[in-house]
């Protein structure tokens, strides 16, 4: 059985390499591509078609959360939003779960609860009907 494809999105090189070293620490995950802005991210969609795209909020010139709103209209998928502002009970995470995020999670904490955000994706795209390997 194929792996789950992820996308990570995010405007910092350190995130992207990041989020690229912990995820495939798990065998059953794979990250197809990172981008680093809405051109590049909609470019990657296109040819690879992830399972999982992991997208910031705050990045120059088109958001997170405008590339939420297309990603939900166009190529639906389940999408995580990272951000230091992803506190429990914000408004903005409230905003990005009634946008279509298929969950939110506050990147300050990727090194210490990796594990969490690896179940996260995993249980989203098993929602989806991708059961990784």
């Amino acid at each position: 059985m194929a792996k789950t494809a992820i996308l990570v999105v995010d405007d910092s090189v350190t995130i992207r390499a990041m989020m690229e070293v912990l995820l495939e620490r798990d065998t059953s995950l794979e990250v197809v591509g990172v981008a680093r802005d809405a051109d590049e991210a909609f470019a990657l969609i296109a040819e690879t078609d992830p399972d999982v795209i992991t997208l910031d909020i705050a990045m120059p010139g088109t958001d997170g959360m405008q590339i939420l709103r297309k990603i939900m209209s166009t190529q639906p998928r389940p999408v995580i939003m990272l951000s230091s502002l992803m506190r429990e009970g914000s408004e903005l995470r409230e905003t990005a779960t009634a946008i279509g995020a298929a969950g939110c999670f506050n990147k300050n904490h990727i090194l210490r609860d990796a594990d969490t955000l690896i179940a996260m994706i995993k249980d989203v795209a098993f929602r989806r009907g991708h059961r990784p390997v």
